[in-house]
């Protein structure tokens, strides 16, 4: 039938199209209905004439050949069935009323149908009144109505026909108006899913991620491009829609995904990275999400969805950041025993220092001693050593000696006891000295290992690294030290935070310029349970607020000799120890509060 519509006819929609090759199919066949009614009228009484609409029908069809719309061959169409019905009524049957016949009641609904309601509607009175005024007329006179009740039934039959044609058009008309409200509704919904359906595939094929439906059956429904490119550069084939994701695969990694599916289907949603190696190249690392597609009912899945992207970038950028992290932590610890080892080299130096005035000091005194003088009184007595009782009675110098001795002896004392003060010192110092050696010894020794700590004490050992620069600088230390129970952390760790801590303190003391220099250290339990706080204090020079975002990156530093690793090295000691290190101050010129939290227990064991 498309064969005798134009070219825009056959494009039309799909609700038009039918209605376009009913006209068609209609026209053809009652083409044929009336050659067959010529042919019958050769041995019949029937009048021919009615045969000449098929000039009707045949016009209908060329016009649908030529047409844009299908209104002049609906024309064509209906012009031919009325003319020849009409004709046939008036020729050959005139006691039959024209509402009764089956033609007759057809002529409305495919009226609207191919005209649509308000033609028809003109069509419809048309016939109505041709049918059923002007034909009962021209018959009325040759029918043989005597009585007033068979006039009544003649005209009641023909009105009754004709609001039963006018009905067929109405109800035709409804129908029509339904079912194209309802054609307009799919259209509309038809619109908007084809709608989201475009912009759902431009979001699908704007992304580089692999994104893939797959049914029950493990088929590929829908695939993206990256998609297809990555099946191409797996299997070195093009992905073919309706047939399984890994039919390529081995048999080991067809049933593994196998399994994964099932999981799927089961309602679970997967999450998982999976190692691939394409025909060319290096090994991909991928991050899949599979999720199930529920049906209408919410529980039954229909498919699955699934997700992935390429992070082999991203591994292997992370593999450098562990590697980087893993050399960052050695070269802290190797700074840490740095520090250490500086702050040991400091205060040894400083003791040396002490140990070299305590020796200037003897020295000076032995060089200035009067030992020399009761060399030469003694020698003066055993040169008069037979006479020595006059000696010392009648000689002049002699007389003198006893005063002397006198005198010598008692700056000798004096002497003695000054150098023996300062040998204490010295003693001291050189205790001070070999107990900072031997505190490096044993932490370098235990360096790595957790240990169970008593952290006051352990304060006061990172505190006397430090004393003899406290002193000198005048820096008043108050201890707050609350019961805690030991702690199970790395010593040699911990002890590089508290001396760069004690460190930073001294620094930003010693630059504030205050009279009263203070550092308070405050050890208690943390807010949360099985953790301690030690609080280290200074009133030195503050931190300002611009500063304290980036006080423990790597680098940064407000001092002239700095290196900005410090505080970002014990940030990172007290991760590695589970605890955190953080920093408060009001800002500049108010001093600053460095506080490290720790676990009492072993959270890595």
């Amino acid at each position: 039938m498309d064969l005798f519509l134009s070219e825009p006819l056959r494009n039309a929609a799909p609700g038009d199209l039918v209605r376009h090759r009913v006209l068609v199919g209609s026209a053809c066949f009652m083409l044929v209905f009336t050659l067959m009614y010529t042919a019958g009228t050769l041995f019949t009484p029937y009048s021919p004439l009615p045969s000449a609409m098929g000039v009707f029908y045949l016009a209908a069809l060329l016009a649908a050949r030529k047409a844009n719309t299908i209104a002049l061959p609906a024309f064509f169409m209906l012009a031919g069935i009325t003319g020849s019905f009409v004709g046939g009524l008036f020729m050959n049957e005139p006691h039959r009323e024209g509402g009764v016949h089956a033609i007759y009641l057809l002529l409305p609904a495919l009226a609207v149908y191919l005209l649509g309601t308000r033609q028809a509607l003109v069509y419809t009175l048309l016939v109505a009144v041709m049918m059923n005024g002007v034909h009962p007329l021209s018959v009325f006179d040759r029918l043989d109505l005597t009585s007033k009740a068979d006039i009544s039934r003649f005209w009641v039959r023909h009105v009754m026909s004709g609001f039963t044609f006018v009905g067929i058009w109405g109800l035709s008309a409804l129908h029509s108006i339904a079912r194209a409200a309802a054609y307009h509704s799919l259209e509309r919904v038809l619109k908007k899913l084809r709608s989201s359906e475009s912009k759902l595939s431009s979001i699908i094929e704007s992304t580089d991620d692999i994104v893939a439906s797959i049914d029950t059956e493990g088929r590929v429904l829908v695939a993206n491009s990256a998609m297809r490119q990555f099946h191409r550069k797996l299997f070195g084939s093009e992905l073919e829609l309706g047939q399984p994701l890994l039919r390529h695969s081995t048999p080991e990694r067809f049933q593994l995904w196998n399994e994964r599916l099932a999981q799927v289907y089961r309602g679970q949603r997967l999450r998982l990275e999976d190692t691939v190696f394409p025909l060319e190249g290096t090994r991909l690392v991928l991050d899949l999400n599979l999720h199930p597609i529920l049906a209408e009912d919410g529980q039954t899945v229909v498919g699955v969805t699934l997700f992935g992207r390429d992070i082999t970038s991203r591994k292997e950028a992370e593999a450098r950041v562990g590697e980087m992290h893993r050399t960052l932590v050695d070269v802290s610890r190797q700074m840490g025993m740095a520090e250490v080892a500086t702050g040991v080299l400091h205060n040894v130096g400083n003791t040396l220092n002490s140990v070299n005035i305590s020796t200037t000091l003897v020295t000076e005194q032995l060089r200035r001693s009067r030992v020399s003088g009761l060399v030469k009184a003694t020698h003066l007595m055993r040169d008069h050593s037979a006479d020595l009782a006059s000696f010392l009675t009648s000689d002049s110098q002699g007389k003198q000696l006893p005063p002397y001795l006198v005198a010598v002896s008692d700056q000798l004392v004096e002497e003695r006891d000054a150098m023996l003060k300062e040998m204490q010192s010295l003693g001291q110092s050189v205790e001070h000295i070999k107990s900072i050696v031997s505190m490096q010894q044993k932490h370098a020794r235990t360096a790595g290992a957790v240990e169970q700590v008593a952290v006051p004490q352990l304060i006061d050992e990172a505190l006397r690294l430090h004393a003899i620069s406290f002193e000198r600088l005048a820096i008043r230390i108050v201890r707050e030290y609350a019961e805690v129970p030991q702690i199970f952390v790395d010593r040699h760790k911990l002890l590089q935070i508290l001396i760069n801590l004690l460190s930073n303190a001294r620094h930003a003391l010693v630059e504030s310029g205050h009279q009263d220099k203070c550092l308070r250290i405050h050890v208690q339990p943390a807010s949360e349970a099985e953790r301690l706080r030690i609080e280290v204090t200074d009133n030195g020079v503050g931190i300002a607020a611009e500063n304290m975002a980036r006080l423990f990156t790597q680098g940064f530093t407000t001092k002239r000799d700095g290196h900005g690793f410090g505080l970002h090295i014990s940030a990172l000691a007290a991760e590695e120890m589970k605890g955190r290190l953080t920093c408060s101050s009001p800002g500049a010129g108010q001093g600053a509060t460095f506080t490290l939290e720790l676990p009492v227990k072993d959270e890595s064991a």
